[in-house]
Order: C-alpha cells, then sequence, then structure tokens
C-alpha cells in the first residue's frame, strides 16, 4: 500500500526523522532510519515507560512495517488518537501556561534519562479536555555532555514570550501566536511589554536580554563561540524557567462576557428550566461529539460532558474560556475542551501554502451542535443573515441545539439601542424558514417566563 498524498499530515515536512500519515482516518507515524538510534534509547532508556505511565506522552503501539513500503522506514507506531487537535492560539492563559510547564517537566524528566527534548514548540502539546499531553514521539534525542540545550530559544518564543504578553499587558495578546506560528519574536515581545518587567530578573534573562543577545547573534561580524553548558546548568536553567511560569498570574482584567451568567435575563427557575430541556434534548440523540458555540464559562459544556458526549466548548471572551478551563481541571474533566474562537473570525489555514494548521472549520466534524443565547450576536451585532449562519452550522455537525432569541428580548433590545434597527427579517418566522433549508426541525420548547425557544434540529 502506497501513501497518498492527501493522507500525509500536513505540517510533517518540517521533520526529517519521521511524519504523520493517515489510515482509514486513523493516525499512524513513520520513524525514519535517520532517528533510530534516539527511537530505541527512547524506550530502552525507561524513559517512555516513566512518560506514558505519568499521562505526559501519547503512547503508541508499533504496526508491521510492511504496512506502508517504504526504504526508508525503521518503524511504523500507532499513537493514540487525539479526539479534537487544538492550536496554542486557541487556548486560554491557564492552558498555554500548564502546557509550558508540562514541556518543562517532561524535559527534567528526559535529562534523568540521559535524553532532551530538541524541540520546545507549542504544536507538540495537546489536550484531551483539560489535560495537556505531549505528542511528538520524535521529539527526543540524546543527551550529549556539555551542549546547550537547542530548543530553549524556541520555548521562549512558544510558551514565555505570549505568557508575559497575557499576564502583563492583555489576554487576547495570545492571538500574536496565530501571526507568528514560530513563536513570538522576542525583540517585539520585548517592545510590547511594559518597562516595569525589566525590573524582573527573570523576564528581564529570558525575554529582554535574550532579545538583545538574538540581535547581537544575527550581526554576522560577530563570530559565534561554542558555548558550553553543564547538566547542572541545564538543570538550573529549566528550574528557574519553571518558577518564573509558576509564579505567573494575570492581572484582573475585565471583558464584556466575564460575569454573563451573573447579568442574564432568566430568573434562576427559567435557568434551571432551560438546562433540562438541553439535558432532555441531549438525552434524545445521544451524540459522542459536542462543540458548544458561545459557551462562555461553559455551565451547558458540562451537562454535556455529565451525558458522555466530548465537549469543545468555544468562547470569544479569553477570561471566560479560562475560568471553563480552570472549572475543568478542577474537576478533572477529560472531556471538557473549552477554546477561544471568535466564531465570526474562526482559525483560519495557516503556514506553508495555508495548509500547515487546518482551519477551524476543517477540523471541526462533531455529532451535534450546540449555540444557546448566540443567534441575536451573529445576526444583530454581526449582521449574518440566518441562512449563512444556518449553511454554517449544517457543515459542522448532525444536529443542532440552537436558541432563538426575538427582537423583543431585552439583550437583543440592548445590541440595537446604540443603532438603527436594519432587520425587517429577523423573526421566529424568518428563523425557522432559513434553518429549515438546512435542517429539520425536530421539537421546540418554549422556554419559562420567556419569550425564548429552543430547538431540536438535524440536518437534513
Amino acid at each position: 500500500m502506497k501513501i497518498k498524498t492527501d493522507s500525509l499530515e500536513s505540517s510533517s515536512f518540517r521533520d526529517p526523522n519521521g511524519f504523520i500519515f493517515f489510515l482509514n482516518n486513523e493516525p499512524y507515524r513513520q520513524i525514519n532510519k535517520k532517528s533510530q538510534q534516539d527511537f530505541d534509547f527512547l524506550l530502552s532508556s525507561g524513559l517512555y515507560q516513566k512518560l506514558t505511565k505519568e499521562e505526559m506522552l501519547i503512547p503508541h503501539k508499533e504496526v508491521p512495517l510492511g504496512l506502508v513500503p517504504n526504504s526508508n522506514a525503521y518503524k511504523i507506531i500507532k499513537p493514540q488518537p487525539i479526539p479534537f487537535i487544538s492550536y496554542p492560539y486557541e487556548w486560554s492563559f491557564g492552558q498555554l501556561k500548564d502546557a509550558a510547564l508540562l514541556t518543562l517537566e517532561i524535559q527534567e524528566i528526559a535529562l534523568k534519562h540521559n535524553m532532551v527534548l530538541k524541540d520546545a514548540s507549542a504544536y507538540n502539546i495537546q489536550f484531551i479536555g483539560y489535560k495537556p499531553i505531549f505528542i511528538d514521539t520524535l521529539s527526543f534525542e540524546k543527551y550529549r555532555e556539555g551542549e546547550p540545550w537547542i530548543a530553549y530559544r524556541q520555548l521562549c518564543q512558544h510558551f514565555l514570550a505570549p505568557l508575559c504578553l497575557m499576564a502583563k499587558k492583555d489576554p487576547r495578546l495570545n492571538i500574536l501566536m496565530r501571526d507568528f506560528i514560530d513563536g513570538i519574536p522576542l525583540d517585539l515581545t520585548s517592545k510590547i511589554l511594559p518597562w516595569v518587567t525589566k525590573l524582573n530578573f527573570s523576564i528581564l534573562t529570558h525575554i529582554h536580554l535574550h532579545a538583545l543577545n538574538q540581535k547581537r547573534m544575527a550581526d554576522k561580524r560577530i563570530v559565534k563561540s561554542k558555548y558550553k553548558m553543564s547538566r547542572f546548568q541545564m538543570l538550573s536553567l529549566i528550574g528557574n524557567l519553571k518558577s518564573v511560569i509558576q509564579k505567573m498570574e494575570m492581572k484582573n482584567f475585565q471583558t464584556e462576557w466575564k460575569e454573563y451568567y451573573h447579568f442574564t435575563n432568566y430568573s434562576d427557575e427559567a435557568f434551571e428550566y432551560k438546562k433540562l430541556l438541553f439535558k432532555n434534548f441531549l438525552g434524545k440523540i445521544k451524540p459522542k461529539s459536542v462543540l458548544d458555540l458561545g459557551a462562555n464559562e461553559g455551565v451547558f459544556s458540562q451537562i454535556a460532558c455529565q451525558n458522555k458526549a466530548y465537549t469543545i466548548a468555544c468562547d470569544i471572551d479569553p477570561l471566560a474560556v479560562e475560568k471553563a478551563y480552570l472549572e475543568a481541571k478542577k474537576s478533572k474533566n477529560k472531556l471538557l475542551l473549552p477554546l477561544i474562537i471568535d466564531l465570526t473570525n474562526p482559525s483560519p489555514g495557516l503556514g506553508w501554502e495555508n495548509t500547515e494548521r487546518k482551519s477551524f472549520s476543517q477540523r471541526i466534524k462533531v455529532d451535534c451542535i450546540s449555540a444557546l443565547a448566540l443567534i441575536h450576536h451573529l445576526a444583530i451585532s454581526n449582521n449574518l443573515p440566518f441562512a449563512l449562519i444556518s449553511q454554517y452550522f449544517a457543515s459542522l455537525g448532525k444536529y443542532l441545539i440552537i436558541e432563538f432569541v426575538p427582537k423583543e428580548d431585552s439583550k437583543a433590545q440592548k445590541l440595537l439601542q446604540n443603532r438603527e434597527d436594519i432587520f425587517e427579517e429577523y423573526s421566529k418566522e424568518d428563523f425557522e424558514k432559513a434553518f429549515g433549508k438546512h435542517f429539520q426541525i425536530l421539537e421546540q420548547k418554549k422556554i419559562k417566563e420567556s419569550k425564548r425557544v429552543l430547538y431540536l434540529m438535524r440536518r437534513r
């Protein structure tokens, strides 16, 4: 069987030691002969066993080499699949922080087994629910005494720089990682950060002085010296990075949606009734996967998880997503993955030929979409016609649980208070007509003490 071009993972071209490919939608990894010694040592040193036992590294099974005839192949392995592939620019502060700490802890453990990480890319981490896990089996190589940690710069650009910007400036600055997929440049980070951060010795060292040193080394007139680093020095470097990241906290930022559920127009009884309706709809369709759009802090996402659905909870607000993540982490919820997604401008295809990192829409295929208290924001705030919303939702999942918010609702009225009402086709009848082109309405229930309606629909 030959590997078809369209079955190769689009980002694998960067790694000369192997690549990811897919057969029957299942992921496999080829280990090239070039990385035979390092891969064998990973297994014989006990490092692989240690990391997989601690659920820090994705486990794999070896499969017959003849599965894909290739003269360059040393082994073929089948890693445990990840429920949903997310990217660092979609993570909250806490998610990026935990991913950074996991990377450093793995480097620390690897060194004890005479190995190091040659890559410290944030893309080597994925989340299974709340839990980060390292996925790049080929990032490990034998430790060579005296050599510096080659991945140090990458760790600073992929983790420390965005964390500093989110903590010290604004949590929305993680979006810069979308423009700099090889990590946020340290000189840019240094310029954006407040001057007072230079009084923090660790940030001064790893960001500001590191940026200056990069500039110096880029000058062709300077001869690069062979810098030596002992094992003790490397462990000290890792320890210092861990310490500065562990202590890093966001300021008390405020955003529009952070405290959304404290300022709703539902009574307690109506809100509980809405949750009951949502749970009943889920019980009828029994989805294995749910995409909760406009999830805020994840109240309804948690209900989906209680119904055993792997749930991707998306919201535009980084603090609401942070709150949802911390709650998932507190409850050790491996079924809930909160992500920062602007539905009107979701993550696009990025990198080489715009295929190295897939768009959000390309990655999403779920059993059920949840869109509660969202339609008025899309249609009124963003001027999106019902027809386009319906078409897009139908491309993402089979079932749809959606809440219609009428124009006379206080929340819709708030959106209209400072603008002209040009939405002549915003009515329950217009909504049902537009969504009826792509979905069959299975059920609709009026929410108590409200003019809002909850619908259960199935894609045609």
